[in-house]
């Protein structure tokens, strides 16, 4: 998201309500570019440095696959930043809108951009890649990561982790059950992977800030994130979304946090 800034953003009552929601609802929801955020909403970023790990791991590489892509933003940051390009670069993704932008961003750089709908089987051949990445995924396919990677071959990947932005969520949801809390908890991961066949050889788990200034943020974000309330529209929530933003007019910024986690695991050979 955006750079911090200070104050809130207009004046109270419902005018300013209904100008905040039409500006967040009106907003593409395309690809993985958050700058419409800025001065809006931040959130920390994680200390390693994903993309730039990520270039490094690309380079040289002599085949690799970037999973659930989105808009192919980061893919694209990575491989400018990579010394030497990967003899060959696949990418999937299953939102067709999001297929379109990352082939438009990726083709250019010689990625094949593969529609492959969640959680269908991976359409590659076993042992197909020496490197498989993925930002934020929905899910970890432990069970086809780990066939389409060669043997020797890393999986490297930064997850969302257990109750991200839960403060946010149980606004509009409620209070959630004790396992949806702790769903994508990294020791899970780690279980996943190895029951898989992957031998985990890095992971680490961030807690980060984030704050919304706006109620507009908070309708781009939900539309945008679409697991965070699966249902969410603005006429469906439209209680919980008044409530929030007189809390935001009356107190400031609404704060809650994110987790991430850093994983990479590797085939044995």
């Amino acid at each position: 998201m955006g750079q911090q800034r200070r104050g809130g953003r207009g004046g109270r009552g419902g005018r300013d309500f209904e100008e905040l929601v039409a500006e967040g609802a009106a907003v593409p929801t395309e690809g993985w570019d958050f700058s419409w955020f800025e001065g809006r909403a931040t959130e920390a970023r994680p200390s390693w440095g994903y993309a730039l790990r990520l270039a490094e791991r690309l380079s040289g590489a002599s085949a690799a696959l970037d999973l659930q892509t989105g808009g192919g933003e980061v893919l694209d940051f990575a491989l400018r930043h990579a010394g030497t390009p990967p003899v060959l670069a696949v990418a999937t993704e299953g939102w067709p809108p999001n297929v379109a932008k990352a082939t438009a961003l990726l083709a250019p750089r010689g990625v094949a951009v593969v529609a492959s709908p969640e959680p269908e089987a991976l359409p590659f051949a076993d042992g197909a890649f020496a490197l498989v990445s993925s930002r934020h995924p929905v899910r970890a396919h432990w069970t086809e990561i780990a066939r389409v990677l060669a043997p020797g071959g890393t999986y490297f990947a930064q997850h969302v982790g257990p109750h991200s932005v839960f403060r946010l969520v149980e606004h509009f949801l409620g209070a959630q059950p004790e396992e949806v809390r702790i769903a994508r908890h990294p020791d899970r991961e780690r279980a996943g992977a190895e029951a898989a066949g992957l031998e985990v050889v890095h992971l680490r788990a961030e807690e980060l800030r984030m704050e919304f200034h706006d109620i507009g943020a908070v309708v781009h974000f939900l539309r945008k994130v679409i697991w965070m309330v699966p249902d969410f529209t603005v006429e469906a929530y439209e209680p919980q979304l008044r409530s929030l933003h007189e809390l935001i007019e009356n107190e400031g910024p609404y704060v809650a946090h994110s987790t991430r986690h850093l994983i990479e695991a590797r085939k044995p050979t």
